[in-house]
């Protein structure tokens, strides 16, 4: 504690599955409720966690009050209710402390004012569920919120970025009320060493016993193990849309594209920097992307793309009429140059295109660390049933690889406007490397 506050407003945990971090919840809710009243909302990814988690309260407080079969009969005196209604478990006190458990959802949040917001499975927890659920303790009753993170790292198909978020938050040192206990290892360390599994373990030899984590490691893939029994984040990547190792085995620094060139333009939200990228077809078949200029500001764009048509067969200038970007049209159009927009349904197949082009083996970049880096810290959006780059949950600029997903997205539509600005009979294109 701070004075009357408690020195850290959000605190995360991440450890492997089975080291009792359920058991350091309990200790934390049994707390509060019973020694200071507060009122905790516990939530779950999944129904069968949340009613888990009540039926552990249940064996310090009964079943219900004046339970004669209560194991901690001092606790079951303080209970004024147990709720058992499946999706509406909660454990009420006397003293006004109480722990309600629900599964997350867009709307879970809704009518609950507590002090205290833990989310367990936060490697399954979307900002949506965050935004439902933060509200619930802006009117704190005490006067002193706190917000619990607790999971394992997210998983290739986890929705994990709020969790990876606040995690980043911690090692950055971004906030001085944070909060974060790590149980991992990192860097490259032998799958098979034991001291590498009592390190990330802090219940083996109790909880956990050796033998079970042999098999495990038998069976389990090395990523799933380190990541499961050895509590290793992949970086910043760690819920990367391309992966990595994907990303790396297309990379190409002499790629270069001959036809069927286009250009487009992202701007950042702040309007402090922005990208121009390219993408074509190669000679032997294969689609290409690189990034052609990323500076500071905005002013520096339209004389920039207005050279490069004069000098190039550019079949196409794309922006995404939506973005920040968009204020950009009118300047183009000023210096006769025409643009082809796209909508969200046109950025949901650009960006598949270029997702499919990865897995598929059928694109190639040209190995650019910005481009690299916009990539790792780039996320997912949801767009109907597909999905477009996401720069709310973006830790660094992603301009580089939404102007490269627009270029290719130019380069292979065929419903493209040509830019009006006549162009060379020849190409002087060349690689480049930023």
């Amino acid at each position: 504690m701070n004075g009357s506050r408690w020195s850290s407003l959000t605190c995360g945990l991440s450890v492997p599955r089975q080291n009792g971090k359920n058991a350091l919840l309990e200790v934390r809710e049994l707390f509060g409720m019973v020694g200071r009243g507060e009122k905790f909302l516990h939530t779950a990814h999944e129904v069968k966690t949340a009613r888990k988690a009540f039926k552990r309260l249940q064996h310090f407080f009964g079943t219900s009050p004046n339970d004669p079969g209560a194991k901690y009969p001092e606790l079951n005196a303080l209970v004024s209710e147990v709720r058992n209604v499946n999706g509406q478990e909660a454990v009420i006190l006397k003293n006004g402390g109480s722990v309600e458990l629900v599964a997350r959802s867009k709307n879970s949040g809704r009518g609950f004012t507590v002090d205290v917001l833990v989310m367990d499975e936060a490697q399954e927890m979307t900002d949506d569920d965050l935004e439902a659920l933060m509200p619930t303790t802006s009117s704190a009753p005490l006067g002193n919120p706190q917000w619990i993170f607790t999971g394992t790292p997210p998983g290739p198909r986890a929705n994990g970025d709020v969790f990876t978020r606040t995690r980043l938050e911690a090692l950055e040192g971004k906030s001085k009320r944070l909060a974060w206990h790590e149980w991992s290892c990192e860097g490259s360390i032998d799958l098979d060493s034991h001291e590498a599994w009592r390190a990330a373990n802090p219940a083996l030899g109790s909880r956990l016993q050796f033998e079970v984590i042999e098999g495990e490691r038998a069976r389990f893939s090395d990523d799933g193990f380190a990541r499961e029994r050895l509590g290793m984040w992949a970086g910043t990547s760690s819920q990367a849309v391309i992966d990595g190792e994907s990303w790396a085995a297309v990379a190409d620094p002499a790629s270069m594209a001959i036809e069927n060139l286009a250009l487009a333009i992202d701007v950042s939200p702040d309007r402090s920097v922005a990208s121009v990228a390219l993408a074509g077809l190669r000679a032997d078949g294969l689609w290409h992307i690189e990034l052609d200029e990323h500076r500071a500001g905005v002013g520096w764009i339209a004389p920039w793309i207005v050279a490069r048509c004069e000098r190039n067969k550019i079949r196409a200038v794309v922006v995404d009429a939506m973005s920040a970007a968009g204020t950009l049209i009118d300047d183009l159009a000023k210096a006769k140059v025409k643009v082809t927009t796209t909508d969200s349904r046109a950025m949901a197949a650009a960006c598949g295109q270029v997702f499919d082009g990865v897995m598929e083996n059928r694109l190639r970049h040209t190995d650019q660390p910005q481009v690299n880096v916009s990539l790792s810290t780039a996320r997912q959006r949801p767009l109907g049933d597909a999905w477009a780059w996401n720069r709310k949950t973006a830790t660094s600029d992603i301009t580089p690889i939404v102007a490269c997903t627009l270029a290719l997205w130019g380069a292979q539509n065929s419903s493209v406007k040509k830019p009006t600005r006549k162009t060379g009979a020849s190409s002087e294109r060349r690689a480049v490397v930023m």
